[in-house]
Parts: C-alpha cells; structure tokens; sequence
C-alpha cells in the first residue's frame, strides 16, 4: 500500500513538474516572438520611412493635416495616400516598441540606463548629424549634384547657401540644433522621453486616463517646443502602459478582426486622401478634421499591422537573410537623409521630360538608396565594425 501511494504521489509530481515545464516554455516562446515582433517592426518602420520621405509632391514638406496644391492624378493620390495615410504608423509603433522596451528594464538603475541611452542615442545624433553636413557638402562641389542640392532645400534654416559661406557658426548651429539629416529629431525627442520615464510611468499607472488625455491633446495639437515633441509622448506613453500591465502584444486579441481592422484603416486613409485634395485653404474645421482622421487611422494602421501579421513575421524571421538585413536598420535610418532628397531631385534633373517622372523617381529613388545604404552598412560593419558600432549605438551585432 505504501509503495502504491509512494508511486501515485511521485507520478502526480512528475505530471505537475511537465506541466511547469510546459508552461515555462510556452513563455520562453511567447518572450522569443515578442522579441522577434519587435526586431521585425523596427526593421520594415525603418525600411517603409524611405517611401514617406520620398514623397515628391510640389509641396514636399508632410504634415498630418498638409493638404495637397495639385491636380488629382494617379500619381499625386498615390503618393499621398501611402506618405502621408497608410505609412503613417511607422513612428507611433516605434514609439510604443521603445517605451516597452525602456518599461521592460526598470531592474536596472535609471541612472544607468540614462547615460546608456545617451551613448545609444545621443551619440548617433551627433554623429550623422555631422555626416549628413558632410554629404551635403560633397553634393555641393559639383554642378550637376549642387543643382539637386538646391532644389532639395533641406536646410531647416531657410538659409540654402552652399556652406563655406555661411560660417562655422551655421555650421556649428545646423550640426547640433538643426541637422539637415531632418529624421534624427525622433532619437533626440526618445532621448529626451526616456529622461522623463519615471513621469511617463508614474501618469501611466497611478492616473492613466488624464495622462492619456493630456498626451492625446498635445499629440492632435502637434505641440512642438524645443527638444520635446508632443507627437510622440502618447505612444511612448502607450507602451510602458502596455508593458505595466503585461498586455499580450504576441498574440491578437480574441475581440481582434483583421478583415473589419484593415477595412476601417484603409478606408480612412481614402477618405483622408480625398479630403486634402478637396480644400484650397487649411481653416481650422479642415485641419482638426484632417487630424482626427489622422489620428483614427494611425491607431488603425498600428493594430492592423500589429496583430494580423503574424505569419510573415515568422516566416521572414525564420529566414537568416532577412535576420541578417534587420542589423542595418539603424543605419539606413541615420544614413538615408539628406541622400534620399538629393537622388529624388538628381532624378528629376535628368529624367523631367519622362511622363511618368514623379511617381518612377518615388518608386526608384528610395528603392536605389535603400539598397545603397544596406550595401555601406555591411561594408562598414564587415572592414570597420568598431566605427559602425558607435554610430549605430552598439545596434547590429
């Protein structure tokens, strides 16, 4: 009798133990997609940034509320509706990967990883800050390439002088304050965010709904004061939300439908589109109706891509050339502006009297330098990877 329940309790045991197990590796699988989900989204934000940059309109600059001074064309409505609708939910998601990712941490001193983030961030900012002077630079020494210099106007001082006139103290100001490398204000304002988490995380848990409230305001407001940009602090906020409260960003929902999802997200963006194609003047109704669309689809176009595409993140992490791309994302971010500019007003120069000029230049043009800029990173990474370290903030190794 004795050894009968001897056996009986040590099977129970052994069942509990692979239950345990079982349950320890579903989490070790459900942590490994995560993480992979994150590699994979940061890769395509990055690699999709090229198209919103490329948009080459008569009026290039992109607002979410821009509307559009032109003819409506195939081309105009294309460009517009991918640059300025459906790839619009690039920087939200990485606002909320990198506030989860931040979240994620808080075991290690914030001290810590604040100076951390300097050598990630700040460094990098200052560093292709400083090589997208130089391109510029180089594009000016010669006629053909410092005619696409000027015509990409880049330079956020409205000062478009080639630079040896404009002094070291132009120079000093666009290197540190003005880049013409435009994009690294999103890793000067993460920086700045993540010196603030300790008030994100203490709105986000003990007050959550006002916070959210004032960071949606300062968000559809396009709030803008110097170093803090108030488009990103509701998503960053949004993911150390997430994070608090161990939401299961590696599985959709069951209330989750793809197909009523991407039809709503899609839609809006068409509405969107047409919308900024119908006003000749942005009075203030156009603008906060364009904004609440903006709005409605980024949340839309963040969960569509978020929860439905699933399969192809395994597929594509499953395969090692496409692991093997995403080392470069952080390098392609840093790298493609001002290139980007130039190329698409090197094409126009020399392909104007094509008839499909534009929309070919916003197909090619970031397509060219994507490629580009994968070969310089690898290249970099391969012969020189102390360099590609420090201007990637330690990302691709």
């Amino acid at each position: 009798m004795i050894t009968i329940f001897l056996r009986g309790k040590r099977k129970a045991f052994i069942q509990q133990e692979a239950k345990r197990t079982a349950a320890v590796n579903r989490e070790a699988n459900m942590h490994r997609f995560l993480s992979q989900k994150f590699r994979f989204y940061t890769f395509v934000c990055i690699a999709l940034l090229l198209f919103v940059h490329g948009y080459n309109l008569q009026v290039s600059y992109l607002a979410p509320f821009s509307l559009v001074d032109e003819k409506l064309t195939f081309t105009t409505f294309t460009e517009y509706l991918f640059a300025n609708g459906l790839l619009r939910f690039r920087i939200p998601m990485l606002f909320i990967i990198s506030g989860y990712i931040f979240s994620i941490q808080d075991k290690r001193p914030y001290g810590q990883r604040a100076k951390r983030r300097f050598v990630t961030l700040m460094i990098p900012f200052f560093v292709w800050s400083a090589i997208g002077l130089a391109v510029t630079y180089l594009w000016q020494r010669f006629p053909v390439t410092s005619q696409a210099v000027q015509n990409a106007a880049l330079d956020q001082l409205g000062d478009n002088r080639p630079y040896e006139k404009i002094g070291w103290g132009g120079i000093l100001y666009r290197w540190l304050v003005a880049p013409v490398s435009f994009q690294l204000w999103f890793i000067r304002s993460l920086f700045v965010y993540n010196l603030l988490y300790p008030v994100f995380k203490w709105g986000v848990t003990k007050f959550p709904i006002p916070t959210f409230i004032v960071l949606g305001v300062l968000w559809l407001s396009f709030y803008n004061a110097p170093l803090i940009e108030g488009q990103g602090m509701f998503f960053f906020a949004a993911g150390i939300y997430l994070q608090k409260r161990s939401f299961p960003l590696e599985r959709k929902p069951e209330w989750y439908s793809p197909f009523l999802n991407w039809l709503v997200f899609i839609g809006i963006c068409i509405i969107k589109t047409f919308v900024a194609f119908e006003f000749d003047a942005l009075t203030l109704p156009v603008q906060w109706t364009l904004m609440l669309l903006y709005a409605c689809a980024t949340v839309a176009g963040v969960l569509a891509v978020w929860f439905s595409l699933d399969k192809v993140v395994r597929w594509c992490m499953s395969k090692r050339w496409f692991i093997h791309m995403t080392n470069y994302s952080f390098f392609i971010y840093g790298f493609h502006i001002p290139l980007l500019s130039f190329v698409t007003n090197l094409f126009f120069i020399y392909f104007h009297s094509f008839q499909f000029c534009r929309f070919f230049t916003y197909l090619a043009a970031p397509t060219l330098v994507y490629f580009f800029c994968l070969g310089a990173g690898a290249l970099l990474r391969r012969f020189a990877p102390g360099v590609f370290k420090v201007v990637t903030g330690g990302r691709g190794f």
